[in-house]
C-alpha cells in the first residue's frame, strides 16, 4: 500500500517500519474525528511499567491492572496530518463456528449466575486466530482510512508484542481538572439508512454503566453531568452513548480517575469485583491487554490524560492476527443472540485484514 505524500507521515511511516525491524519500542494513534497522527519512539528495549500512572509518554495497560501498565518513553515524538484515502471494500465475511458451543456455555452460566444474584450484568468475550496477509504497517494504515470516529492505534514493545484497533470507547479525557468521559453499552448492526430499534435488554444496559460511572466518579469530582442516551455508529455497528463531563476537587488525580473507572461495567460487568473474578475464572483464556486502556499520559502537561478503551482490536505475531470480541450479558440476554452479536462484532477487523 503507498503512502500518502506528506513527507512528515511518510517519515512517521518509515520510522514505524525501522522500529519493528529493529525491534523497538513505540506507540502511533490517532485521535477521533482528527487529522493528526501522533508517533511516540523509545531509544531502547527497556521495559518501563507504571502504577502511580505520573510518568510520561503513552500508556498500555492491561485489562488486569495487577500485571502493571507498560509505558512508552517519548525520546523521539512526532505528528502528521493524514488525508483519509482508499477504504476498505466491505466484504462478505466467512464466519466460523469454530467455539460457538464454549462461548454459548460461557453465556448461559453468566446468566445463571445473574439470575442467582451474583451479578447484574457481566461482559463476557472470546478470542479468533485468522490468517494476516498485510503488514503491520498496511493494517495500521487500513484503520486510519475506515474508522474516522475511532481512536486508532499501532502499538509494540519486543516484550510486549504487537497490537493494533480503532476503538470507539474513551475511558477518561482530563485537563485543566476538566474531566470528559462516556458511557457507552448496547449493540446492533448497521443497516443502511436504518434508524437502530433499541430493546429494553440495551436501554437497560446502558443505564446500568451511566449509573456506574455516577456511583464511582462522583466522591472525585466537584460536579458531574451524564447527558441522554444517543445511537452512535461505530463502523458496521450501532451503539448507545451518554456524554458525561465534569471538574474533578482539588487533591484527586489521574490515578483516581483510573481506579475509579477501570475496568468499566462496558467490559466487565456489575459489580466490577464480582463480574471481574467471574471473567479471570470461566472465560478460558487471558485477555491481556484487551479491555484495557491506551492512550497519552502527562505526555504534554502534568495530569493531563487521554485515554481509551482497548476494544476493536488485535494481536500480530507473525502472519497470524488473534482478534477478540465481546458483549455484555443481562437477564434478559439470549444465548444464540449474544453469539451472533461476538460474530458482527468480529467484522470490524475481519474486513480491515
Amino acid at each position: 500500500m503507498p503512502y500518502q505524500e506528506n513527507k512528515e507521515f511518510q517519515n512517521i511511516f518509515r520510522k514505524i517500519e525501522a522500529s519493528l525491524e529493529n525491534d523497538l519500542p513505540f506507540a502511533v494513534y490517532r485521535k477521533p474525528k482528527q487529522k493528526q497522527v501522533t508517533a511516540v519512539f523509545q531509544g531502547n528495549d527497556v521495559l518501563h511499567k507504571t502504577m502511580d500512572f505520573e510518568g510520561k509518554g503513552f500508556v498500555f495497560a492491561p485489562f488486569d491492572l495487577k500485571e502493571n501498565a507498560i509505558l512508552i518513553q517519548p525520546d523521539e515524538v512526532l505528528s502528521a496530518t493524514f488525508q483519509i484515502g482508499v477504504k476498505t471494500e466491505s466484504t462478505t465475511v466467512e464466519f466460523s463456528a469454530s467455539g460457538k458451543e464454549a462461548h454459548i456455555n460461557l453465556v448461559k452460566k453468566g446468566i445463571s449466575e445473574i439470575e442467582k444474584g451474583h451479578l447484574k450484568k457481566v461482559v463476557l468475550s472470546r478470542k479468533l486466530e485468522v490468517d494476516a496477509s498485510s503488514s503491520p504497517v498496511e493494517i495500521f494504515q487500513n484503520l486510519l482510512n475506515n474508522y474516522p470516529n475511532a481512536f486508532c492505534y499501532i502499538f509494540h514493545h519486543p516484550k510486549i508484542g504487537t497490537w493494533c484497533g480503532a476503538t470507539p470507547e474513551t475511558l477518561v479525557e482530563i485537563k485543566d481538572r476538566q474531566l470528559k468521559t462516556m458511557s457507552l453499552a448496547a449493540t446492533l448492526p448497521f443497516n443502511g439508512d436504518e434508524k437502530p430499534q433499541w430493546g429494553t435488554k440495551e436501554i437497560e444496559e446502558q443505564r446500568m454503566v451511566s449509573d456506574y460511572i455516577q456511583e464511582r466518579l462522583g466522591p472525585a469530582m466537584e460536579e458531574l453531568h451524564i447527558g441522554e442516551a444517543e445511537s452512535i455508529r461505530a463502523g458496521n455497528l450501532w451503539h448507545l452513548r451518554s456524554e458525561v463531563t465534569g471538574t474533578l476537587s482539588s487533591g484527586n488525580g489521574i490515578k483516581k480517575v483510573i481506579t475509579a473507572l477501570h475496568p468499566t461495567p462496558a467490559v466487565c460487568g456489575i459489580p466490577t469485583q464480582a463480574a471481574k473474578s467471574f471473567i479471570l475464572e470461566n472465560e478460558n483464556y487471558q485477555r491481556r491487554f484487551y479491555t484495557g486502556f491506551l492512550g497519552e499520559l502527562n505526555l504534554n502537561e502534568v495530569g493531563e490524560a487521554s485515554l481509551f478503551v482497548n476494544l476493536r482490536c488485535m494481536e500480530l505475531q507473525h502472519s497470524k492476527a488473534t482478534l477478540f470480541v465481546g458483549g455484555g450479558i443481562t437477564s434478559a440476554s439470549q444465548p444464540e443472540s449474544e453469539w451472533v452479536e461476538t460474530q458482527n462484532k468480529s467484522k470490524t477487523m475481519l474486513n480491515i485484514l
